[in-house]
């Protein structure tokens, strides 16, 4: 619109918006249009012998030269040119802190940027970027910056989507912008110093229709109604708040969604088991002696990493069955047991031994029998209660339960076990 930005970001920009449009620069206007115009419908046969946004850029800046020579026109103007010099920084001990805290601030911004721009041409040119090579790159780089004194610098979207749209395939193109860049500061300055902002401004509202991925936008809602909302939400929090909060807030609550859904799925995986249960692999001994023991035995079977979300479902199930004499936790199959699910198994076995119950722990062995240990569970149990075999427990458990005048030691060839009683987490 051939104006200066209002202040205040886009919330300032949305308000003096009236103003704006009254006031409109027909030259510039007519510029920016121009440039649009040459991107947008330049014949597809033209674009892939040169980019359409570098001819719009020497048309937009040759008309605006020939046709409007005296009219006042918005132009980058004079940049300074030579090589900067070496700044060692100078700074005293009380400004560490301020020091610290924008230090980080700007990291941060600058891993976000750099990554997020990393994401994009990911998108755009169906490659994988490597992240730690793309954020040690920054770093040297923001080193040299400040020793010349200079700004410290993040990875460029815009300039990297009109990198890529204008054929760029290898990190060469990326090398080839420095490299002229340089040729600009160095005595090239008077070259570009003509060229119209209008123009450029068409060309970067242009950039940012393509860096959208309308593709994904149109089906958001379809694949994932959480996934749409967060998204949508931290697109309006980087327009109007800033990039910063919109990612925090984002990953936050990305990750206690994740969290929630891990916690359902593992909850699946806690099963409380008074008899024979098709779900959980039993060899045909285990499950005669745990039918024999007609319901006074309740194993615990918990598989997969042990969350804090599982100790919920460990509660839950314990609390459903009451009438058992001996409680077995078997965690052979469980590769990471969290301290809440670690406090949720010794509340469990704090219940069972105030009511006069035996407990058994099966399969507990490398890091999950350390955490157990540093936790005193196993000082709760009788040093014969902890094995590594299911089927020993079971038989424990039994002689345990089995009084010799009126029960009898299972037959293990049996092959009529009774019906299963099972109770699964809901």
């Amino acid at each position: 619109l051939g104006q200066a930005t209002p202040k205040g970001g886009v919330l300032g920009t949305i308000q003096n918006l009236p103003q704006l449009l009254a006031n409109i620069n027909p030259v510039d206007a007519t510029l920016a249009a121009l440039t649009i115009g040459i991107i947008f419908l330049m014949p597809s046969k033209f674009k892939r012998i040169v980019p359409p946004q570098l001819v719009a850029l020497v048309i937009g800046t040759l008309v605006s030269l020939i046709f409007f020579q005296g009219v006042d026109i918005r132009r980058i103007g004079e940049i300074p040119t030579g090589l900067p010099t070496l700044q060692m920084p100078v700074f005293s001990f009380d400004q560490m802190t301020i020091m610290f805290v924008d230090g980080v601030m700007l990291g941060m911004l600058g891993c976000i940027d750099t990554l997020l721009t990393a994401v994009i041409a990911d998108s755009v040119t169906r490659t994988q970027h490597d992240s730690n090579k793309e954020l040690i790159g920054q770093g040297i780089a923001n080193i040299v910056s400040g020793i010349c004194g200079g700004l410290p610098g993040a990875g460029a979207t815009m300039g990297t989507v009109v990198n890529i749209q204008s054929g760029a395939k290898s990190a060469l193109s990326g090398i080839t912008r420095a490299l002229i860049l340089l040729v600009v500061i160095l005595g090239a300055a008077s070259l570009t110093q003509n060229i119209p902002m209008a123009v450029l401004a068409g060309i970067a509202l242009k950039v940012g229709i393509d860096i959208l991925d309308w593709s994904f936008l149109k089906r958001a809602h379809a694949v994932s109604l959480k996934g749409a909302m967060i998204m949508y939400g931290v697109m309006l929090l980087t327009v109007f708040v800033d990039l910063i909060v919109a990612v925090g807030v984002g990953v936050f609550i990305a990750n206690i969604l994740t969290i929630e859904r891990l916690s359902d799925m593992q909850g699946q995986d806690v099963k409380a088991i008074t008899d024979e249960d098709d779900a959980i692999v039993m060899s045909e001994e285990e499950k005669q002696l745990l039918a024999a023991g007609k319901g006074r035995v309740l194993l615990f079977y918990l598989s997969g990493p042990m969350i804090f979300g599982v100790a919920k479902a460990i509660s839950r199930e314990e609390s459903m069955i009451q009438n058992y004499d001996v409680l077995i936790f078997d965690l052979s199959d469980v590769p990471m047991l969290g301290v809440t699910a670690c406090l949720a198994i010794e509340n469990a076995i704090k219940d069972a031994v105030e009511k006069g119950r035996h407990v058994f722990i099966v399969g507990a062995k490398g890091k999950i029998k350390e955490r157990l240990e540093r936790f005193k569970i196993v000082d709760m149990l009788p040093p014969h209660h902890l094995m590594l075999v299911r089927q020993e427990a079971l038989q424990q458990a039994l002689t345990l339960i089995t009084l010799p005048s009126t029960v009898e030691t299972p037959n293990i060839n049996s092959s009529d076990p009774q019906s299963p009683i099972v109770t699964h987490p809901s």
